[in-house]
């Protein structure tokens, strides 16, 4: 065998143990970055950094939100229930991930119909916190790997709380508070049923539907949220 052929098998393993290394020392990385947000609010999330990269890449003005963070027990009731009624109903019963919907989606795939988002708050938290905008294949087995580690470590609770303090609700609106006083000019635990449940309304499309000017549509999806909420339980 040639000193070159002696010399690859060597490399390879080289790569192997370095990969592994890597590979390790994201998995405590990440399992301690989770394990720490269980107790310490998100300064920031991977959404607000992709956000402001992409608008300095672009030439357009870079804002960077500031969000005011609020307990769980300090926003409305009506607005808990609300998200939940609109965008994951069923929260408290699943581990991260709702296969009834995920089913449901799948046969709208096959039916060639409009395709429903499967996404549960726990995807949505994860997503938001800890990873960029976009879509790809990594990003998307990345938010798997999140939405495990934070039903695993977190609350419910805290998921939901972690969700409407990070949630994007417009363009530079960041959270319960932000979007509260933007479009109602109020604080997030004063909201009224209507209010929260139309927040709610354009959760699954915020940069595309307004609380502003809601759609026809909007309001639609607002009367439906406001029939399911008191189904929901208060977490």
């Amino acid at each position: 065998m040639t000193r070159v052929g002696k010399e690859k098998p060597g490399r390879i393993r080289r790569v192997l143990r370095a990969s592994l290394f890597l590979l390790g020392l994201f998995l405590i990385l990440s399992v301690a970055q989770v394990a720490l947000l269980r107790v310490v609010n998100p300064p920031f999330t991977g959404t607000m950094i992709s956000n402001w990269v992409a608008d300095k890449i672009a030439g357009r003005e870079a804002h960077w939100p500031d969000p005011e963070w609020r307990p769980l027990r300090k926003i409305s009731p009506h607005l808990r229930r609300s998200v939940l009624a609109g965008e994951d109903q069923r929260f408290t019963l699943h581990r991260g991930f709702d296969f009834v919907e995920l089913n449901q989606a799948f046969q709208e795939v096959l039916s060639g119909r409009r395709v429903r988002g499967a996404s549960t708050i726990s995807m949505q938290t994860a997503r938001t916190v800890f990873l960029w905008s976009g879509r790809s294949l990594l990003r998307k087995s990345l938010e798997v790997y999140y939405t495990v580690l934070i039903e695993l470590l977190w609350s419910k609770k805290r998921i939901l709380e972690v969700y409407l303090n990070t949630v994007d609700w417009g363009k530079h609106v960041v959270g319960a508070d932000m979007a509260s006083k933007k479009y109602f000019q109020t604080q997030a635990s004063h909201l009224t049923a209507e209010q929260a449940a139309l927040l709610a309304a354009v959760l699954p499309s915020p940069h595309q539907w307004s609380p502003e000017h809601p759609t026809g549509y909007v309001l639609e999806r607002q009367k439906r949220i406001l029939s399911d909420m008191m189904k929901m339980p208060l977490l």
